[in-house]
């Protein structure tokens, strides 16, 4: 009889990337359900666009504020410990949040603040794993998987939002939401090694294939890390991540608003609506990732495959979005959010894999350090986007704005972005 390691089974590194697949439906779910639930706390509360404007991006300050350290953090913990301790933190402040809200804006915009601390680890400490877990052949594929997580936890926020606020009341959105965050932290950590040399039912083909991936890790990895921080291509990575995370952001906190306001949808159908464009980038993001890994595999270079799919995506969604300003039905301006979001999910084949293409043991802290750039939008673009809306009367400014900082940072990453591991 075959040993234990040697019976056939699903590879354990897929199940370590379907686990950060669900962490990242969760952060998701819970970072969105305040988008549709805000509809009706500005009615409830009386809040100004404005000041729903502030709730939204009051998230990102935490998040901006602690994602470098989230980095730092993984490299030197492991990303197990650090994924499963931050997801147990948000979700206690998603349980928290209608207790918050109640008591003053100013206790609501501390507890997403809060939240935003949880969430800020959640990526540094999957590309911290995915270092040790995702072979170089695999690598757009498993962060595909990972970031695949964000247009499904999105439709489950707000069609699930939508649905909760009608039939209950908003506040259960986030004590539902933060129950199955509590639920995941128990499976984590029973199934997942941050280590795949400490893993017992690692099968002996898949050991010898990332024992091979540790060692060409640790070869690539020979850059100073504050010489890495200073490189051309990690600054082309940080234009391409902050315009790919304004588009998403953006869309993220305002789509159901834009429904509401624009096409005069109700609330559950707003979150309806809001939720398509994201089942358009779960298809695209995934149908990206395999086209890139095989065009990588076939011998198109990185450096191009990353360019492609980064500088598409983004001129593709910047056009789509610059042709909703003159839309005014729900069918046509749902199409074209769609086509904007498909176009958008191509770029995480692009600079999403590239923090494991130049620094593949210190993926975790570039990322960390990038996101901090990117996080920024969330902040500004969010904040900057309500106030557009209350001061012009329509979202039109809002999509040029976007659509420009998206063609910036495909401008950026085009002339500047480098593949090759940074070995010096």
């Amino acid at each position: 009889m075959a040993a234990p390691t040697d019976v056939a089974r699903w590879p354990r590194r897929h199940v370590v990337v379907a686990m950060t697949f669900l962490g990242c439906i969760i952060a998701y779910s819970d970072r969105v359900n305040i988008s549709v639930a805000a509809v009706a706390m500005r009615e409830h509360f009386g809040w100004s666009q404005t000041q729903k404007g502030f709730v939204l991006s009051a998230f990102f300050v935490g998040y901006f504020l602690f994602m470098f350290v989230a980095g730092i953090l993984a490299n030197r913990f492991g990303g197990k410990r650090l994924l499963g301790f931050s997801v147990l933190a948000w979700s206690i402040f998603t349980l928290l949040t209608p207790l918050a809200a109640t008591l003053s804006l100013a206790a609501l915009l501390v507890a997403r603040i809060g939240m935003g601390i949880g969430e800020a680890a959640m990526f540094p400490a999957a590309f911290e794993l995915f270092g040790r877990w995702a072979p170089p052949t695999e690598r757009a594929r498993a962060v595909a998987r990972l970031y695949s997580g964000i247009p499904i936890g999105t439709l489950i926020g707000l069609t699930g939002t939508g649905w909760i606020v009608v039939r209950y009341g908003w506040p259960v959105a986030f004590y539902a939401f933060g129950a199955a965050g509590l639920l995941w932290v128990i499976v984590w950590f029973q199934q997942v090694q941050n280590d795949p040399a400490a893993d017992l039912r690692l099968g002996r083909e898949e050991r010898a294939l990332l024992s091979e991936t540790a060692t060409t890790a640790r070869s690539a990895d020979r850059a100073p890390l504050r010489r890495l921080l200073l490189r051309t291509p990690v600054w082309a990575l940080v234009a391409g991540h902050v315009a790919t995370a304004w588009s998403l952001y953006v869309l993220l906190s305002w789509l159901p608003s834009y429904f509401r306001d624009v096409l005069g949808l109700s609330i559950a159908n707003a979150g309806l609506f809001s939720a398509a464009p994201w089942l358009a980038m779960f298809a695209s993001t995934n149908a990206a990732a395999v086209v890139s890994d095989r065009m990588i595999e076939r011998g198109v270079a990185v450096t191009t495959t990353r360019k492609l799919m980064q500088c598409s995506g983004l001129v593709l969604s910047a056009a789509f979005l610059l042709m909703l300003r003159d839309v005014h039905s729900p069918g046509a301006a749902l199409a074209f959010l769609c086509a904007a979001t498909s176009a958008l999910g191509c770029t995480w084949s692009g600079f999403a894999p590239s923090f494991l293409d130049v620094a593949p043991r210190h993926g975790a802290v570039l990322f960390g350090f990038s996101n901090t750039f990117a996080t920024i939008p969330g902040i500004v673009g969010v904040a900057v986007t309500g106030w557009l809306v209350d001061v012009t009367g329509t979202y039109s400014a809002a999509f040029v704005l976007t659509s420009m900082v998206s063609v910036a940072g495909a401008l950026v990453f085009g002339f500047l972005f480098d593949a090759r591991p940074i070995v010096e």
